[in-house]
């Protein structure tokens, strides 16, 4: 779909402690850092639908695994995607693009890596209704 890439991340393992790549400024999916939150969900909670105006979202999933679904209202399609430590990707979602996501295991937590400060007026919200998907 276009506005979203997945990519593959690099993870080093050591005995003293492993190392898990997000993201460097020469990487596809970087347009500039601006903030970097972590959001948690919960097991079988979703949280959506939200679509961003301005900011592009850089995910990665530290801790559980975690199903986006993300939708496009003008071509109509949907993409979705569960990442974990398995299925270790950035997922990179430029504005305009509709996104929910649901936990999948007991803990659950989101890097974001954001272009732009987070800002409420930025952002436009639907209920979970509103965009037929089944879950």
């Amino acid at each position: 779909m276009d506005g979203i890439v997945l990519t593959p991340l690099k993870q080093i393992y050591n005995v003293k402690g492993d190392i898990f790549h997000i993201m460097k400024k020469s990487d596809d999916g970087f347009y500039g850092f601006a903030e970097a939150y972590f959001s948690t969900i919960n097991k079988n909670v979703i949280k959506g639908w939200k679509q961003h105006t301005e900011m592009t979202l850089n995910l990665v999933v530290v801790i559980g695994e975690v199903e986006f679904v993300l939708y496009d209202n003008i071509s109509k399609e949907f993409f979705t995607v569960c990442l974990s430590k398995k299925n270790y990707q950035r997922l990179t979602v430029r504005h305009g693009i509709w996104m929910a996501f649901r936990g999948i295991d007991e803990k659950n937590i989101v890097l974001n890596l954001a272009n732009i400060e987070h800002n409420s007026d930025e952002a436009n919200n639907l209920g979970l209704d509103e965009i037929k998907y089944e879950w």
